[in-house]
């Protein structure tokens, strides 16, 4: 259930994050949820995309420093509670949740719920447990 996200290093300067996004469509490759954490010096730009190891690559090779990570997408009620619902559990089992980031699927019957948190195996497994839905990386493509 773990999910590959590729995370760019960004400086904070005009026209980086246009750079980073232009390389990945020449290459084909689509962005199906981003999210940008930024300071006034650099920013963090997290992706999923249908092939992250080919984004890596290309992104490398355009010198921008890339790194794969293990996230998880859940999918939650598209209402007012949804999210939190399901982040009781985490709560209640004392899981730290690092990051986080949502979109919502074409539906719109679902929000999809990108996560990291300091333990994504024990995470995974109180999720379950608890009766979220965890998605696949297919599931996500698809949305």
């Amino acid at each position: 259930m773990k999910i590959k996200q590729i995370s760019v290093f960004l400086e904070n300067k005009r026209g980086r994050l246009y750079e980073a996004l232009k390389a990945l469509a020449e290459q084909d490759i689509n962005i199906r949820a981003l999210s940008i954490a930024d300071t006034s010096e650099f920013g963090i730009l997290r992706m999923i995309v249908t092939d992250p190891e080919k984004a890596k690559d290309i992104l490398e090779k355009n010198e921008f420093t890339v790194k794969l990570t293990n996230v998880i997408a859940i999918a939650v009620k598209d209402q007012p509670g949804g999210l939190a619902e399901a982040l009781k559990h985490l709560y209640d089992s004392n899981i730290n949740i690092e990051y986080i980031y949502a979109f919502v699927e074409k539906s719109g019957q679902k929000a999809v719920v990108v996560l990291r948190t300091e333990n994504l195996d024990k995470t995974i497994s109180i999720l379950q447990e608890k009766g979220i839905t965890l998605l696949s990386w297919d599931d996500v493509l698809v949305l």
